[in-house]
């Protein structure tokens, strides 16, 4: 929740894992002898769930997002679910009960923003999950049709969206290949036809971070010094006018960087609460950009840690993450008193503040399904239907690896004993991080007697600063020395059969499969890589503009620049060198990791006879389509399943 209404700038952000994009139909491609369609899971598109295996039932059963409610009329809520097979929007009115489903488009729609006021409802259009459209609206109570929200604005990749509570002020951040940033103020009590007003503009990457809760400030990440990794925050008026400048970098010789966490949700306040890295993890404090006082809260707590406004500017609610486990905390400002929130081991993937001080939040573990609490002892949504089946815990492994002690995250069957068929289940990002969470994926390898392995390697958050940032210039085999320290472990201790290993992953963690089965080609039996990168040039000059700032980043230039770091670091370069058969699928409209680049390793794999298949579906980077998913997770297991024996 904000208090102004605040959509999180989405455009300066890395490669995020599949299953957060779009898509529904698809095609197979099967190639070089591998004397099967890869169709062979009966059922997978089936609705039903009658008889469906527990698999795919954590798949199909109903779930619901933490909701986001509207400052002034805290009963208007609005929350994302897949209650009818595809995650739409829904808006709840708490005080009357009622719920209804706001979009309903084949692909599905994520991106949605109440007003302050509670009357209308922002969500995103995009085409068939390419992340490139334009801002739509509708009244909270249904009562009208969609319009467009922002005539004068062309489309765009979203880098942010607030909501003045005024009714009057909308502050929209766009991202273009062809201009890279700028942000737009626009007025309600425009003239028809006013363009609205342009206040930033840059060529690197930049976004939206927040409005105030009067209106008159505005504060914006950006990246005006190269370094996409570690990003600078400006406060400007809404005439753009600079009030505040903050560079933890000093312009890109320092690998610190800051974060918007929020205005204060006081009229005429101007602290921003702001995340920093200065003590080499993610810690909040408090600047107050018109005096420039900054505010370190130095909270004693191991770990990275964010944080937000009580809505009524009092304290913080601490959200705290450390060894892939989360909890909560309220901060008192005045009293500087760090307070425990209750809630059970696992991982909490999301939390707010209500107005009469209970806190609601979003919690699961490995073993069980997502629920959505409140401090009062309520469970707050439960949605109707089918309860997905329980899993089985992780358990925590840390190995000594090149860089440190690497932390890993293992499920195997009960009762099981190895050594056992194992997926390397990577994940993507590359900044993010495996946590003790739930997660459908996973838990069908377990089902079906797989043991399953997340390592957290170098690159990945809640590590330090240090861990995350280590994947520069030798991108892709740092993450990868790690994956093979852990392998080397699994093997040993007798979890793992090494005739029997699976690389797998999405996103990011596509692109180390086809990266690990080239450079590490004894290692491993089998490849599956959904929405990879695999070309890594072509990726680069395909992708979005705010990727091509990360990946600048990463390798320190362009493929012209530093061709030998690309060209490293590229699966297309070892190719050849893959031996076990590969499965890839990936979507026809992915911005992220297009589909002409993957086509391009295709190619190579196929001119040499190379067993593969291929799985192309008319979506983006991922999909919100239930029975997608599990026609997707069905391929694969049968694919393991035909090529293990």
């Amino acid at each position: 929740m904000s208090d102004t209404g605040t959509q999180p700038n989405a455009g300066t952000q890395p490669n995020a894992g599949p299953g957060e994009g779009e898509g529904t139909t698809s095609s197979v491609t099967t190639s070089s002898g591998t004397g099967a369609s890869g169709t062979g899971a009966s059922g997978a598109t089936s609705s039903g769930t009658g008889s469906a295996p527990d698999w795919e039932k954590r798949f199909r059963a109903p779930r619901v997002s933490l909701p986001d409610w509207a400052e002034d009329a805290p009963d208007h809520c609005l929350f994302v679910s897949n209650a009818t097979g595809t995650y739409e929007l829904y808006a709840w009115d708490r005080a009357t009960g009622e719920q209804r489903q706001v979009t309903d488009r084949p692909n599905g729609t994520t991106d949605g923003l109440l007003a302050p006021d509670g009357r209308w409802i922002w969500w995103f259009n995009d085409k068939d999950g390419d992340e490139f459209g334009v801002w739509m609206r509708q009244p909270f109570d249904g009562g009208g049709a969609d319009e467009p929200a922002v005539p004068g604005l062309e489309p765009s990749y979203p880098a942010g969206l607030a909501i003045g509570r005024d009714g009057r002020t909308v502050v929209v951040g766009r991202s273009t290949d062809e201009v890279g940033t700028t942000i737009h103020v626009v007025r309600a009590d425009a003239a028809p036809g006013e363009t609205p007003a342009e206040i930033y503009r840059h060529r690197e990457s930049a976004g939206l971070g927040d409005l105030s809760h009067d209106g008159t400030l505005i504060a914006i990440e950006h990246t005006e010094h190269g370094d996409a990794m570690h990003p600078a925050l400006r406060v400007v008026r809404t005439d753009g006018s600079t009030v505040a400048e903050l560079d933890d970098s000093e312009g890109g010789t320092v690998e610190l960087g800051l974060e918007v966490l929020g205005f204060a949700p006081v009229d005429g306040d101007t602290r921003l609460l702001v995340g920093h890295q200065r003590r080499g993890r993610w810690e909040p404090m408090v600047w107050d950009v018109a005096t420039g006082e900054q505010t370190d809260l130095a909270l004693d707590l191991p770990g990275d840690v964010s944080a937000e406004w009580y809505p009524d500017g009092s304290a913080l609610l601490v959200g705290h993450g450390f060894e892939a486990r989360g909890d909560l905390w309220r901060y008192d400002l005045a009293g500087r008193e760090l307070t425990r929130v209750e809630t059970p081991r696992g991982s909490v993937s999301g939390a707010t503040a209500r107005p009469d001080g209970t806190v609601e939040y979003m919690w699961s573990s490995a073993a069980e399904p997502p629920v959505l609490r409140s401090t009062s002892g309520k469970v707050v949504l439960d949605p109707p239907g089918m309860k997905a089946p329980r899993s089985v815990p992780v358990e925590d492994v840390w190995v000594d690896g090149p860089g440190g002690r690497i932390h890993a995250l293992v499920q195997k069957p009960a009762g099981a004993s190895g050594p056992l068929p194992t997926v390397f289940e990577v994940h993507g990002g590359p900044t993010w991080h495996d946590s003790d969470s739930f997660a459908a994926g996973p838990a069908a390898w377990v089902d079906h007697g797989y043991a399953v392995v997340r390592v957290n390697y170098r690159g990945s958050t809640g590590y330090g600063r240090e861990w995350t940032d280590a994947l520069k210039h030798r991108v892709g085999l740092i993450e990868l020395e790690d994956i093979a320290a852990v392998r080397e472990w699994a093997v040993a201790s007798g979890l793992a059969d090494p005739d029997r290993l699976v690389l797998s992953g999405g996103s990011w963690g596509g692109y180390l499969t086809l990266l690990g089965l080239g450079t590490q080609p004894d290692a491993w039996a089998l490849g599956l890589a959904a929405v990879p990168v695999a070309d890594y040039v072509t990726a680069y000059h395909d992708e979005m503009e705010a990727l091509k700032a990360i990946d600048r980043t990463f390798f320190g230039g362009t493929p012209e620049e530093v061709p030998d770091r690309f060209s490293a670091s590229s699966p297309l370069t070892y190719v050849d060198s893959v031996k076990v058969p590969v499965y890839i699928s990936a979507g026809v409209n992915d911005p992220r990791c297009p589909i002409r680049q993957v086509e391009n390793y295709v190619d190579r794999l196929a001119a040499r006879g190379a067993v593969h298949e291929v799985y192309r579906y008319d979506a983006g980077h991922g999909s919100l389509v239930v029975d997608e998913r599990i026609k997707q997770v069905a391929l694969e297991l049968d694919f393991a399943g035909r090529h293990l024996g």
